[in-house]
């Protein structure tokens, strides 16, 4: 049997994530894969989409700012429920979330949210903070945290890890885009291989085209970009 890491082996991982988004989805249920194969901790963050985008919605296609609207309510519960039952909450209730939103399609409405919410032990009237800005300030300050570290011109997700060296910046990038999830080894070893290259100061971006769609592949996952 192997030994458990020391605390002091274990990467602290922060993950700032929009439960609407899909390609997230699909990176969150990688990152659980890399828990089980590296000595990883991850610390669960909200972002919003809907505030990266709020002055450029003139911009984006009909249906995206369609999504952009619904996108408000669920990142406002998520707040609501991390200010008001700790930390902890925000991952049982992402998974929950996106199991509904990605994996059984239901609909970004209050009736998802507070199945999710009973689903995650969390009282159903949480629900109540998605029609309000009162968690707002504490809203935009999480999403600030996490796109100050990789800039304006990503999406969601954005992960970050300790610098390389002592009292150095994180290391802190957008993504990666997969789909489907990559699993076991495969997942470890993609892992290394974005820590490698986001580490490297002067790297900045490797890019193809995707060529499948973030839709049925989902169905088959096991239990998620920009716009």
């Amino acid at each position: 049997m192997n030994a458990s890491p020391s605390p002091e082996s274990v990467t602290g991982v922060d993950f700032w994530f929009d439960p609407v988004c899909p390609w997230t989805w699909l990176t969150s249920r990688w990152m659980f894969e890399v828990t089980k194969a590296r000595p990883v901790e991850v610390s669960w963050h909200v972002m919003s989409l809907s505030v990266l985008n709020e002055n450029r919605l003139d911009e984006l296609p009909e249906r995206i700012r369609t999504l952009m609207g619904e996108a408000w309510a669920p990142v406002r519960v998520l707040t609501a429920a991390r200010l008001t039952h700790g930390d902890e909450v925000l991952e049982p209730l992402y998974t929950a979330l996106g199991t509904r939103y990605h994996l059984e399609q239901r609909p970004k409405d209050r009736a998802t949210l507070e199945d999710a919410l009973r689903e995650a032990g969390l009282p159903v009237d949480l629900a109540d903070a998605g029609d309000t800005d009162q968690y707002d300030e504490e809203l935009r300050a999480s999403h600030r945290r996490g796109i100050t570290l990789v800039g304006e011109d990503v999406g969601s997700p954005i992960i970050a890890v300790p610098g390389r060296d002592q009292g150095s910046a994180p290391t802190a990038f957008f993504g990666p885009v997969v789909n489907p999830t990559p699993k076991g080894e495969d997942a470890a070893r993609l892992w290394d291989g974005v820590l490698t290259v986001a580490s490297m100061p002067n790297f900045y971006e490797l890019k193809r085209t995707r060529t499948t769609p973030a839709a049925p592949p989902w169905r088959s996952a096991s239990a998620g970009r920009r716009r």
